[in-house]
């Protein structure tokens, strides 16, 4: 059996919210805030998308020769000429069928009437950002063979088929159900997904140190979180289709799950604190963090607890219910040995997110904004810069209600999984312009496909790869791939951002 979570790019903790206490200040601040906010992400694009028109669509799956009629609400809008995608066990289970893999590809929008394709949220210009490297001079079988000193596997995909060589173990099920993620890419938009040839890795911090390649291309390697010194290329975590060790449900079931536990306890109904509950020995940033705990001596307005992940599954994981952690208003957020997955959830609660000063970022996060999305911790005096923002949260209340609906809306609806699976889409079309061969199947690979993968699954496991798997191919196309940022644009941008975590550093030093 493997063992439980312990710290990493995610598998740290599932943080949950704690309790604080209300703290003031001046209420010229919070006009301040609002006014200086405006101006200093002026220039800054924050795309909001509308919601598309959502309909009841019903598909067949077969689950060990058995038919399942699925009704599924909330997903994209189905067009007529979409196909259900089934999924048939029996017999051998491990066998790919050529007809599962090998879709022609689904008619273009001059074939069928459907809207032009809406913009991608911003977030989406930072996949140019981390291809630059190999923008002049592409890439070669070289780049991407050497990178298999730092790869948990090679992904190849020829032809609409999925090829895979294991190198080492990943943890628990980072790798099957990241496996999955990209299995159910090529269902969703089936011809479009190019051949390809990539190293990934499933472990916790990146590895490809910028500084060790400056005078030489670096490799390449596809990994779920980096920092601003290395090179390593974002991609969507393996949670977005499930987490079966510690109980966390496929992200789109989740959003569903966060929005209801939301209307459960109105944001000023909730406890007015700052909660935390996750692994605190996995870092020096969390340790300290536990400092901050209310005790007899003093009240930093924080609610902080150690989770202890084998009790949790002893007892059936009925106390870390993400859904159920929406009733503190104020939220914390500190990494662990890097980022962690439980970000999105800690955002997605319509209460203010504190981020203690992070030095990870995963696909999206890039897009979130000081000020509007959240509220900067200090590193180095987290207790106090938490008691200030609390008492500056409880003293301006709609500020601070705004912060949080900010924040949960950036991933209800620009984090959604329509858009994780374009994002992957995009990401993996522009790696394969830069490659400057035709990719092979590896001697010692095994093609997966939806059969391969779930029908041997037991448990859990198959559970949340059942409720994960795209139910019809999309006829419609992505949204549409912004451009990449000019360099004085993106300078502008990463300026404003470093100014507003000065603003409110500035204010918390005036008290």
């Amino acid at each position: 059996m493997k063992p439980w979570p312990s710290e990493s790019c995610g598998s740290d903790d599932q943080e949950q919210l704690v309790e604080a206490s209300p703290v003031v200040i001046s209420k010229a601040k919070s006009s301040v805030l609002t006014a200086s906010w405006s101006s200093a992400t002026k220039g800054v694009a924050v795309v909001f998308l509308a919601l598309f028109a959502l309909v009841f669509f019903t598909s067949v799956r077969w689950i060990d020769g058995v038919p399942l009629a699925l009704t599924k609400s909330g997903s994209a809008q189905a067009l007529e000429s979409n196909s259900p995608v089934t999924l048939t066990c029996g017999g051998n289970k491990s066998t790919c069928r050529a007809s599962t893999t090998s879709r022609p590809p689904s008619p273009s929008l001059d074939d069928v009437a459907s809207p032009s394709p809406s913009s991608c949220p911003d977030y989406f210009r930072w996949m140019h950002e981390d291809l630059r490297p190999w923008e002049s001079a592409g890439i070669t079988r070289e780049l991407v063979s050497g990178a298999r000193r730092f790869a948990t596997f090679r992904l190849v995909i020829l032809g609409g088929r999925v090829y895979v060589e294991k190198y080492r173990p990943a943890f628990q099920t980072r790798d099957v159900f990241t496996l999955w993620g990209i299995l159910q890419l090529v269902s969703r938009y089936p011809g479009r997904v190019p051949d390809l040839d990539l190293m990934f890795n499933c472990d916790d911090t990146p590895v490809v140190k910028s500084a060790a390649y400056s005078s030489s291309p670096p490799p390449l390697v596809f990994r779920y979180c980096k920092n601003d010194e290395t090179l390593d290329i974002v991609f969507p975590d393996w949670t977005f289709w499930g987490w079966s060790e510690i109980n966390l449900k496929p992200w789109e079931r989740m959003t569903e799950e966060l929005k209801k536990g939301n209307e459960r306890v109105k944001w000023r109904k909730r406890k007015p604190f700052a909660y935390w509950k996750g692994n605190p020995w996995v870092s020096d940033s969390r340790r300290d963090l536990i400092k901050c705990n209310v005790s007899k001596q003093q009240d930093w307005n924080a609610r902080l607890f150690a989770q202890n992940w084998d009790s949790e599954a002893r007892g059936g994981f009925k106390n870390s219910d993400m859904a159920a952690q929406c009733d503190y208003r104020y939220k914390i957020y500190v990494e662990g040995r890097a980022w962690s997955v439980s970000q999105k959830y800690i955002l997605a609660c319509n209460s203010p997110a504190l981020f203690v000063t992070t030095h990870f970022h995963d696909f999206f996060s890039r897009g979130l904004v000081p000020g509007l999305h959240y509220w900067p911790i200090k590193e180095h005096s987290k207790c106090r810069s938490i008691k200030f923002a609390v008492d500056w949260g409880n003293k301006h209340q709609k500020e601070a209600e705004e912060m949080g609906k900010a924040g949960s809306r950036f991933v209800q609806e620009e984090l959604k999984m329509e858009r994780v699976y374009d994002y992957m889409l995009h990401l993996l079309i522009q790696y394969a312009k830069l490659l400057k061969y035709k990719p092979s199947i590896p001697e010692k690979s095994t093609e997966l496909c939806s059969e391969s993968m779930a029908c041997p699954a037991t448990g859990v496991a198959k559970k949340f790869l059942m409720e994960s798997m795209v139910q019809s191919t999309r006829a419609a196309e992505p949204c549409e791939l912004p451009p990449p940022f000019e360099a004085a644009e993106l300078r502008g941008m990463l300026e404003r951002k470093a100014d507003a975590i000065k603003q409110v550093e500035l204010w918390e030093k005036k008290g």
